[in-house]
């Protein structure tokens, strides 16, 4: 089994993809941690320049962007176009981020939690590729993606333009459950369709 070896023990990742995703994981909760009170800012400068029409077709762009997203993680394993969805899905927060409080914030929080939730559930069904122990892994990418959106609003508590907002947690949970959910059944029926092929 391919291991990142660190004088001669395993390492911490089982592989370079791995590695890969976690750096992905990473820059996408920076992203979220950062805009916070930047995307305030955007949405009054929007407001000033009346040009808050085109925050429905930004969101519609981030939605079918995470859709694209989805999809190709669904059908393809270990590919580089899941490595596409998932850039996909970087973009996808970039184009909502602008729409991050503007009576959007609970649609913003689909995108970039159920960006996030797909790269992790990712990562974690790659450990399990590589012979690592992994319990559920859609289970724990929802756990680990919801915590995150907790520790969002404690950030948020402290920022003088943002509150605490039970809220928005759901919203991250519920982000992180369509989204793994909707990969995993992708796959299952394109594992059940090719056992049915084989069959015949």
């Amino acid at each position: 089994m391919p291991h990142i070896m660190t004088g001669g023990e395993p390492g911490l990742f089982s592989s370079r993809r791995e590695r890969r995703l976690w750096m992905w994981a990473l820059a996408v909760v920076v992203a979220i941690y950062a805009t916070a009170d930047l995307a305030r800012t955007l949405a009054d400068a929007l407001r000033e320049s009346g040009l808050l029409e085109l925050v429905p077709t930004m969101f519609s762009a981030g939605m079918l962007l995470i859709g694209v997203m989805i999809v190709l993680q669904g059908l393809r394993e270990r590919s580089r176009g899941v490595e596409v969805g998932f850039a996909l899905g970087i973009a996808a927060i970039a184009i909502i981020g602008l729409a991050r409080g503007i009576d959007a914030a609970e649609r913003s929080h689909l995108i970039e939690y159920a960006v996030l939730a797909l790269i992790i559930h990712e990562a974690l069904v790659e450990r399990t590729t590589h012979g690592r122990r992994v319990p559920v892994p859609a289970v724990l990418a929802i756990a680990v993606t919801t915590a995150v959106g907790v520790v969002d609003e404690c950030i948020q508590f402290f920022v003088p333009s943002r509150t605490f907002d039970l809220f928005d947690i759901g919203f991250d949970l519920l982000a992180s459950v369509l989204a793994v959910g909707s990969s995993v059944s992708i796959r299952w029926v394109r594992r059940w369709l090719g056992r049915f092929r084989r069959r015949r």
